[in-house]
């Protein structure tokens, strides 16, 4: 099993929060060119998320 993982503080005061920022900024940049919805938004960061979602199997009994 992984270990948990938490940012520290000097970690989320930079460069946590400046990803952060950008990915808040680059979803208003695609709104504002695409004039898309804020649901097309969360369905690419969903796409996204899941790149970096554990792998889980399922066991067939």
């Amino acid at each position: 099993m992984n270990k948990p993982y938490s940012f520290n503080e000097e970690q989320m005061n930079g460069i946590v929060e400046e990803i952060y920022a950008n990915i808040i900024k680059e979803c208003e940049k695609l709104i504002k060119e695409t004039n898309c919805s804020n649901e097309q938004v969360v369905a690419l960061l969903s796409v996204i998320a899941s790149k970096y979602a554990p792998i889980i199997e399922h066991k067939q009994n």
